[in-house]
């Protein structure tokens, strides 16, 4: 392990120096400085380059070319790293659901710089258990567990942040359909009440009615953006009411009772999901009690005895 040793403290020295000198270089004069054509071109383009065409545009920093260099890389490799795990239909549906950007271009690229990351912690500690001397033919695989976890770890962030946004929009729910029940009943108009909401509510139901009164200023129709408002989520509560709510838009039935009906439904909804979860919860807070404290009692109070019946008496 002598020769893994020494490599990983010529990999750690080795690199530490080539960022060192990149640095100084970057920050030397001679690099920083622009070109003397640079320099006096503004001056004198009226008469020798009117259209301002021949201008040089070398780059003589080398930051600014590595950062080129990079990002042309950068933009390469995160395509073929999204043709390689493909745009799902469900991971579109979990970008809405979270309320981020549907470009899963740019997702992808976040789990390729995750997956980097992650890579670059596992060779730091491969390297570290070389220098200590404790490395194993499994410990080079941590490099590439680690990147696959990095990029699995995005996605499953995005899971969750997609599950706690739902669940918020389902929460909001009953108090915004009353208060645009209210604003019906108060004579106003269904467009006028969805933006009397939308402007001053501040939660994520209320920035998607926001989105959806946007899409009507753009020549969309109220229950079409409401519509797609709701394919974009699959809340199955909100699903449930912008349905009955369309359809009452489109029959002419009165607006207000229904969204107060659907308030209603959507607030014993909220009650039933909090008994089941409490049921969960409290099913969960048995397991502790029951492999953990229950055993240990136990044992306090067996082994006294033991230990008196080992003694002879």
């Amino acid at each position: 392990m002598t020769g893994l040793t020494d490599a990983a403290i010529a990999v750690l020295l080795g690199g530490g120096v080539g960022v060192g000198a990149w640095c100084i270089a970057a920050a030397m004069p001679a690099w920083r400085t622009p070109a003397l054509v640079r320099r006096i071109g503004p001056y004198v383009r009226d008469v020798t380059d009117p259209a301002g065409t021949t201008l040089s545009d070398a780059i003589t920093d080398p930051t600014v070319a590595l950062a080129g260099g990079i990002g042309a890389v950068w933009r390469r490799a995160q395509a073929r790293f999204t043709r390689l795990l493909g745009a799902a239909e469900s991971l579109e549906l979990r970008l809405a659901q979270a309320g981020r950007s549907p470009d899963v271009a740019a997702f992808r690229g976040a789990q390729l710089t995750w997956g980097i990351v992650g890579l670059g912690f596992g060779c730091a500690a491969l390297i570290a258990l070389i220098a200590a001397g404790r490395v194993s033919v499994a410990a080079f695989a941590l490099p590439l567990i680690a990147a696959a976890a990095g990029v699995v770890a995005r996605d499953l962030l995005l899971s969750s942040q997609a599950r706690s946004r739902v669940a918020r929009i389902e929460e909001e729910l009953p108090t915004v359909l009353e208060f645009l029940a209210l604003c019906l009943s108060a004579g106003e108009g269904v467009l006028g009440s969805v933006r009397r909401v939308a402007d001053v509510g501040t939660g994520e139901l209320t920035a998607e009615l926001r989105a959806a009164t946007v899409e009507v200023d753009t020549g969309a129709t109220l229950t079409d953006a409401l519509t797609a408002m709701t394919r974009r989520i699959r809340a199955p509560l909100l699903t449930r009411a912008i349905d009955h709510a369309v359809a009452a838009i489109e029959r002419g039935s009165p607006l207000a009772d229904t969204l107060e009906a659907q308030a209603s439904d959507a607030r014993e909804d909220a009650k039933r999901t909090l008994i089941e979860a409490a049921g969960r919860k409290e099913i969960l807070m048995m397991i502790p009690l029951v492999f953990g404290l229950l055993p240990l009692s136990v044992l306090f109070a067996i082994f006294p005895g033991i230990a008196i019946l080992q003694q002879g008496f």
